[in-house]
């Protein structure tokens, strides 16, 4: 068990700490805030409810959280430490001394700077490499990576195995990559607070409601790329460049952030959302941040390849009650309703999973639909079982009915963690041949291997327990 030591477990600590917890991770904290573990927990909490609705595997079984008295107690015998104190460089020298007197030979610091080069970090002696997350660090895949390049590829390597993306920084620069572009927009979003040309909703909605849409799957350049039409990024640049010599901006100037603009910032912020409290914004944001990545997650765009390529790593679940686990997901909270309970439409949807998990197990997997031949459904019949809430990780395991000749017949066992039977999904399928779309044999290895799995499932009754409960949207 690999086991990361988290010093500082504020906003960002408290996110590392999620992300290493539900990634398998023993953990270790040390903060001297007598609220940080209530902090943390509340963290936590959230954490659990939007990373795991992410994947259709399920991740590592949690590890185990403790709180230190000293980072020396927190650091002992850990095989990353995260360092995550507040912005001041004496402070974090002072630490990174308390940390190297108990570090590992061959080891380092992780900084989640957010402004500070490596090299300054470092210039006391202490081995330190800039790993910047962005919050919420559980969700938020991106992690910039900036120092001494032998240490700055095993950072890559642990927050990839986390399931994060690493970006390794070219060349040294105060604030690196991401931090630059918040820091330009926010400075622009200043002057216009302080000229009266929009308040804090108006730019957020700006925000929002256009270019932040476009960002979170292409960035800048591809998606001004295609604003250049046909002919390309040159003559995106050829229309366009002309305006970087217009007045438009004021991002080499910073407005005076004084009582008057402080006082019209937090007054407008307070209409804005103050009657959310920060838990709650917290949990819309995330349950905003799961639907966009899952939504990335179908297509492989930007986070959604990242979260892709993660899943592969995940464990598929083997068996349960000698039937094949064929899909494992943690509900997430665009599969539930106002009810407050997961909708029909979701079922339909974690049964055509469950198809896709054991059409792979019989050699159906996306080479065989690339070679032009797939099942496709002509029937399904649900039922509803037990009542399914967002953050629930559900089981389901597929019993082969009928595998001869071009039909394929599945029936799902949707399972709850207490072992309840929240629902059943018995689909029949027929193998057809994409380029005719007309029904045809499997191939010999497809066939034979369903054959293999319906003679191992004969004799079990299929049929749910218990009695249906009612739910409707």
């Amino acid at each position: 068990m690999s086991r990361a030591a988290i010093i500082g477990g504020g906003v960002i600590g408290g996110g590392w700490a999620a992300r290493f917890l539900l990634n398998g991770w023993d953990v270790a904290v040390f903060d001297p805030d007598p609220e940080a573990a209530r902090k943390i927990g509340e963290v936590l909490d959230n954490a659990r409810a939007a990373l795991p609705a992410l994947y259709a595997r399920p991740l590592p079984p949690e590890g185990s959280l403790t709180f230190a008295t000293s980072i020396s107690e927190a650091v002992a015998g850990a095989d990353w430490v995260q360092e995550s104190v507040s912005e001041r460089l004496e402070l974090k020298h002072r630490v990174y001394d308390e940390i190297t007197a108990a570090l590992r030979e061959g080891d380092f610091i992780a900084s989640s700077t957010s402004g500070f080069k490596a090299s300054d970090l470092a210039s006391g002696g202490a081995p330190v490499v800039v790993v910047h997350p962005f919050n919420p660090v559980y969700l938020l895949p991106l992690a910039e990576i900036s120092g001494d390049p032998t240490l700055c590829d095993k950072a890559a390597e642990v927050v990839t195995s986390i399931g994060m993306h690493p970006l390794v920084l070219r060349k040294e620069i105060d604030a690196f990559i991401g931090n630059r572009f918040q820091e330009a927009v926010w400075r622009e979003a200043l002057w216009m607070l302080k000229d009266g040309i929009a308040t804090t909703a108006e730019i957020d909605d700006a925000i929002r409601m256009s270019f932040g849409l476009r960002w979170a799957q292409m960035g800048l350049f591809e998606t001004y790329r295609i604003a250049g039409g046909e002919a390309g990024m040159q003559s995106y640049i050829a229309q366009f460049s002309p305006t970087l010599d217009w007045p438009w901006t004021k991002l080499t100037d910073v407005p005076e952030l004084d009582a008057a603009l402080v006082e019209t910032i937090s007054s407008q912020s307070d209409a804005q959302s103050g009657h959310l409290g920060i838990r709650e914004l917290e949990r819309l944001r995330d349950d905003n941040l799961v639907a966009i990545l899952r939504g990335l997650r179908r297509t492989g765009s930007g986070a959604g390849g990242v979260l892709l390529r993660h899943e592969k790593l995940l464990d598929r679940g083997g068996e349960q009650d000698g039937l094949p686990i064929t899909l494992r997901q943690s509900v997430p909270v665009t599969w539930t309703d106002y009810n407050g309970h997961m909708n029909e439409a979701a079922y339909l949807e974690l049964g055509t999973w469950a198809t896709d998990g054991l059409m792979k197990l019989v050699g159906a997997d996306d080479a065989y639909v690339a070679s032009g031949k797939s099942f496709f459904t002509v029937d399904t019949r649900i039922r509803y079982l037990s009542e399914v809430h967002r953050g629930d990780l559900l089981t389901v395991t597929t019993q082969v009915l009928e595998g001869a000749g071009k039909k394929m017949k599945l029936f799902h066992r949707v399972i709850k963690p207490d072992g309840t039977l929240a629902a059943t999904l018995e689909t029949l399928l027929v193998h057809t041949d994409l380029t005719t779309r007309r029904a045809c044999p499997p191939e010999p290895q497809v066939a034979q291997a369903l054959e293999t799995l319906a003679a191992a499932h004969a004799g079990r009754p299929a049929e749910g327990a218990g009695g249906a409960v009612g739910q409707r949207n």
